[in-house]
């Protein structure tokens, strides 16, 4: 039987070896491969790194929230760009806050003619950017010996712009400001103008110039720009209507003196000065002064009533002229008889007033017009530094004849500030208060000087009111709002200062209203009014002033809260009426001694022919010596 050949011996090293448990104990550990250490070794360098980084956010954190958390990030946000310094000019705003002026900043335009090597050239481009420069004006800035100059103060975004992709070496832009008016024309005069450096030049500009600067809260002014706007507008339709040269018209709050509107024509554009004639910028509310014309006899009426030389049923004799020399103080289609006193003010007779300023006297009648501000180079203080003196005769040379031509509104020339402000002391209870152009604090009181009593500043709306209902005035009457008032018109001097003209005259209203409760007083005035054909060869103020003073009223009082009284229309009519007659009051019966009763005003007796001439004296074209009112029939002064 054959047997298989037997296995090959193995190799010593491959012997196989039997396992005891000594020998498994000394069995050296099997060897690991290389890229098991290499994976170890990044292992162990990611580790310390991840400890180091966060390591380094636990230090930073710990010193920006406890060591030191000032200058957190969390602690103190980061800072906002800096604001735009403010601007160095204040607001002026209405007294419902509606501005009025303002500045707004810009870039402004200027040139080193050093830099600058073809000015002419240059010149050139610059023109049509700017059309509103002088050319040859332009060239001479940018050239030598100038070092520095002004191309333009203010200019617009793109102009920057488009002077910039010029690329001219030698000009450069600054930051600059400019004062803006966005109601134009509105309040003009008012407000007045700045300079280039933004100092104020005239009205609330120059009069509050330091507050505006300093205070930048915005000025807040009287005005009433809704008001003011119909001022205006009514002004300007009555002076184109008449052809005027110019004229005023205004609204005052009598309680408080605040000016609500102040308009005067010919006025200019805020926002282009230079657009109007230097001329325009004459304020004729308070720089220009007139003869008042017969407006002055209010004051008349109530310097007698006041001082006791009349009564309300007293009346004098203007059946004759008063006779001065060559001249002679008249009435203008008078009735020529006896005049009570109602009549007087109804029919605006220059005799009887000037008899019944004599009955006062020269010296008192100078101290009662000066309580009314109306006193020889006397301003009112308005905050307006245009307001202009008055012309009066001094103390030393006041004789009678002033005294009678100033009773009936001549030989006087006053501001129509003057006129209104004293209609609004007259009705207001009898204080006088300094107008304002500032905003009062709503529901104040505001202080006032009395000048008169209640009991005449009663029985003046009275006569005011008769004035518009039977008197020269109807033009005035506004349904509903109880007018009472008075119209003037008074010639104005030649050029020469001899003598009157016959055909250039001054034609104003004033009034307040409602009578009977009285809150607003306006005055419209027209300079140089002509007669129209619908108006005959009249122009008058009761058919130039008078009418334009009822659009006005009817205008505005809706504005200001006033609306026409219908329901107790009769009952405060007769607390108002008074008639062109009254009676003499008896005295009571039951009386055991009847008390001394003050006579009647006497007539003043006719100025003797032997009295010197004292200038002013109105002469007209009626018979040579004739001095009278120019007014209408159905308007009387």
């Amino acid at each position: 039987m054959n047997l298989p050949p037997a296995p090959p011996p193995l190799p010593p090293e491959a012997s196989p070896v039997r396992s005891t448990p000594r020998a498994a104990l000394r069995r050296p550990p099997p060897r690991q491969p290389d890229h098991h250490r290499q994976m170890r070794t990044r292992l162990g360098f990611a580790t310390f790194g991840f400890a180091v980084l966060f390591g380094a956010v636990a230090v930073t954190l710990a010193d920006r929230t406890v060591i030191n958390p000032a200058s957190s990030a969390i602690a103190q946000p980061r800072p906002l760009p800096r604001a735009e310094p403010p601007v160095t000019r204040a607001e002026i705003v209405d007294r419902n806050n509606e501005v009025l002026a303002v500045t707004v900043r810009g870039r402004a335009l200027y040139a080193r003619p050093a830099h600058i090597q073809d000015p002419e050239a240059v010149a050139a481009l610059l023109h049509p950017i700017l059309p509103h420069l002088d050319r040859e004006r332009l060239v001479a800035r940018l050239s030598p010996p100038y070092v520095f100059a002004y191309i333009d103060r203010f200019i617009t975004p793109r102009q920057e712009e488009a002077i910039n992709a010029l690329g001219i070496v030698g000009l450069n832009f600054e930051t600059a400001e400019r004062r803006t008016y966005p109601r134009g024309r509105d309040a003009a005069h008012v407000l007045g103008l700045v300079d280039v450096d933004n100092q104020g030049l005239f009205g609330a500009e120059r009069w509050f110039d330091e507050r505006l600067r300093v205070d930048r809260n915005a000025l807040r002014l009287s005005l009433d720009i809704r008001v003011q706007r119909e001022l205006r507008e009514t002004l300007a339709h009555t002076v184109e209507r008449f052809s005027g040269i110019g004229g005023v018209a205004m609204l005052m709050d009598v309680n408080t003196g605040e000016m609500l509107g102040m308009a005067s024509l010919p006025d200019f554009s805020g926002a282009d000065p230079a657009g109007s004639p230097p001329g325009n910028r004459f304020h004729r509310a308070v720089e220009g002064v007139y003869e008042p014309g017969s407006t002055m006899k209010l004051l008349t009426a109530a310097m007698a009533l006041e001082l006791g030389t009349v009564q309300m049923h007293s009346g004098f004799d203007a059946s004759r002229p008063i006779r001065f020399g060559r001249h002679s103080i008249s009435d203008f289609r008078g009735k020529n008889r006896w005049l009570a006193l109602p009549e007087i003010i109804a029919y605006s007779s220059n005799i009887a007033s000037a008899h019944m300023a004599m009955t006062v006297g020269t010296g008192r009648h100078r101290e009662f017009l000066a309580r009314f501000g109306i006193a020889r180079h006397q301003r009112l203080g308005i905050e307006l530094p245009e307001s202009a003196a008055i012309l009066l005769p001094g103390e030393r040379d006041w004789r009678d004849i002033h005294t009678m031509t100033i009773g009936f509104g001549h030989g006087v020339s006053i501001t129509p500030l003057h006129v209104i402000n004293s209609a609004a002391t007259l009705a207001n209870g009898g204080l006088f208060r300094t107008p304002t152009i500032l905003a009062q604090p709503d529901g104040a009181e505001r202080e006032g000087t009395r000048v008169i009593s209640e009991r005449t500043s009663h029985q003046m709306r009275r006569l005011m009111r008769i004035a518009v209902t039977e008197g020269s005035a109807r033009g005035a009457n506004a349904p509903g709002y109880f007018v009472g008032g008075k119209t003037g018109t008074a010639l104005k001097p030649n050029p020469g200062g001899r003598g009157y003209s016959t055909d250039r005259r001054v034609s104003a209203f004033v009034g307040v209203f409602p009578m009977h409760a009285p809150r607003y007083a306006v005055y419209l005035m027209v300079d140089e009014p002509r007669p129209r054909a619908d108006t005959g060869p009249f122009a008058t103020a009761g058919v130039v002033a008078a009418p334009a003073a009822r659009r006005v009223i009817e205008r505005v009082a809706p504005i200001l809260g006033l609306v026409p009284e219908t329901e107790r229309l009769a009952e405060i009519e007769q607390s108002l009426h008074v008639p062109l007659q009254p009676g003499r009051p008896r005295a009571p019966a039951a009386a055991p001694m009847a008390a001394p009763r003050q006579p009647a005003a006497r007539p003043a007796p006719a100025i003797a022919p032997s009295l010197p001439e004292v200038a002013p004296i109105r002469r007209t074209s009626l018979p040579q010596g004739a001095i009278q009112t120019a007014e209408g029939r159905h308007a009387a002064p």
